[in-house]
């Protein structure tokens, strides 16, 4: 095989690679792929399998070796040879990352998306909060929120509830 069939089998395996991972699911949240939770970095063709880069969503997060090993055995399920997981934790993973469609799919199954972070001015700042958001009922889409708990199902969530339709609902905290 010439160097530049090499290529483009490999650019087509990256490829396969991507759209197989837009189907793992985040087993805390399994509303959301990790692709579009933004926890995937990146998909590099080495001569030995494929390497997939992550960046845990937090330190300690429970959820990482299941989610790495659903993306390795995604990843040979589909036929594409044998992957590993490497995290990459700088820089660190933000709530900025979720992609506009997990976001929809996170308000869709009920669970408010989080605010954005950063600002163009402040794209490289992480900004102390001190006091919570506003946060729109998933449901009713109302501004008349309460919240009950700073944590919910998992740490990454809060608790709420709408004042309006007087449903509970978790927020996923902005980092």
């Amino acid at each position: 095989m010439n160097a530049a069939t090499a290529h483009a089998a490999a650019s087509k395996r990256v490829a396969d690679a991507w759209r197989v991972l837009h189907d793992v699911l985040d087993p805390e949240v399994p509303a959301i792929s990790v692709t579009d939770l933004g926890i995937v970095r990146d998909v590099i063709a080495h001569d030995d399998g494929l390497e997939v880069i992550v960046t845990p969503t937090y330190s300690g997060c429970p959820a990482t070796e299941v989610i790495e090993q659903a993306i390795a055995d995604a990843i040979v399920g589909a036929g594409l040879g044998p992957a590993r997981v490497t995290q990459r934790r700088a820089p660190a993973w933000t709530t900025d990352w979720i992609t506009p469609q997990g976001r929809e799919r996170l308000r869709a199954y009920g669970i408010a998306p989080p605010g954005s972070c950063a600002s163009e001015a402040t794209a490289n700042v992480s900004p102390i909060r001190l006091m919570a958001r506003n946060v729109d009922c998933p449901r009713c889409g109302s501004s008349q929120t309460e919240r009950l708990s700073a944590f919910g199902s998992t740490a990454c969530k809060s608790l709420y509830r709408c004042v309006a339709c007087r449903e509970p609902f978790e927020h996923f905290k902005p980092i």
